[in-house]
């Protein structure tokens, strides 16, 4: 054999056990751990159905849009969601709707429901990773990062903490500065219509971002949600009314709300505080709570009347740096 062909065997060898093990190690599952740290084994996620708007909208900011093939009805962030197949709302799942889409991989939060249509999914053979859904910025933090992992985008989800983290570090400057005599008492309204109105509690998305902000939550002992009354308003007697902007439409706006019992009562009716925001902008606890948790702690304490929040897109291509 000559000094040429034995070099041209050896560099095949050295070739071919490098593409060998560069597939091994592509094609090998990762174990991520579930809201129950029970390891889910995920071979791919080319195919991806995102059960919870805050999932589907990490999803997008770590650059894996693309491959997002269907979502829930709660996911409206970003506008590309529109155009991707709608498998219903994440308490009221069909799992037939979600199979036909073929994904090999479904991310929701640990309630999902029915549990049937969890069972169904994973009998069917695809991963299924339900997740905790966050009630502080830690908790946040990790299901970026957890998602990031999920889907082999490590490096994209350092740094959309990276600019987390920038956000939270002006929210704390701002709160440092907050005195204990000075916080403003603060309720959350979810409105449906002038027949639906109910307070939510501390342990809820809203109302935990409420005590994030350094507000005093005037829900009082109430944990989820209950009833809005008369009677309990003016006991509570907020300062600031928080509502999604669609609750606020859905009553006629600011006259319309002020006309249900008991809120023109409070200080915060009289002096006409009140502050709308998108839904999953406030309680998502996704990529952008930082700048949605900073943005209401200038609208409880550095504005006056009603306060409209809007998302401010800072840096849409975050993905990609």
């Amino acid at each position: 054999m000559s000094v040429l062909n034995y070099s041209i065997i050896i560099r095949l060898v050295i070739f071919s056990c490098f593409f060998l093990l560069g597939f091994s190690s592509w094609t090998q599952d990762i174990q991520v751990p579930d809201a129950d740290d029970k390891l889910i084994s995920i071979n791919s996620s080319n195919r991806i159905v995102a059960l919870n708007g805050s999932n589907t909208e990490i999803l997008f900011a770590l650059g894996v849009g693309d491959r997002v093939v269907g979502c829930d009805l709660s996911s409206t962030y970003p506008p590309q969601v529109k155009e991707l197949a709608n498998v219903g709302y994440q308490y009221r799942l069909n799992a037939e709707g979600i199979l036909a889409l073929k994904p090999d991989l479904v991310i929701g939060r640990e309630d999902a429901k029915p549990p049937q249509v969890i069972d169904q999914l994973r009998s069917a053979g695809v991963a299924t990773l339900l997740l905790k859904e966050p009630r502080t910025f830690s908790q946040a933090k990790s299901r970026i990062k957890t998602i990031g992992y999920a889907v082999k985008e490590d490096k994209k989800a350092l740094r959309l903490l990276q600019l987390l983290e920038s956000d939270l570090s002006a929210l704390e400057k701002k709160l440092m500065n907050l005195r204990e005599d000075q916080k403003k008492k603060v309720l959350f309204l979810y409105l449906r219509g002038p027949q639906t109105a109910m307070v939510l509690g501390r342990k809820t998305g809203p109302g935990a971002m409420l005590e994030l902000v350094g507000a005093i939550n005037a829900s009082g002992k109430i944990e989820k949600s209950q009833p809005m009354t008369a009677e309990a308003v003016i006991v509570a007697q907020p300062d600031v009314l928080v509502l999604f902007e669609s609750g606020l439409k859905s009553i006629g706006g600011v006259d319309g709300l002020l006309k249900l019992p008991g809120l023109a009562h409070t200080p915060a009716g009289k002096d006409r505080r009140i502050i709308t925001i998108d839904g999953l902008y406030l309680s998502g606890f996704g990529t952008r709570c930082g700048q949605a948790a900073l943005a209401m702690f200038e609208a409880i304490y550095e504005k006056d009347g009603v306060t409209a929040i809007k998302y401010i897109e800072k840096s849409p291509k975050i993905a990609e740096e």
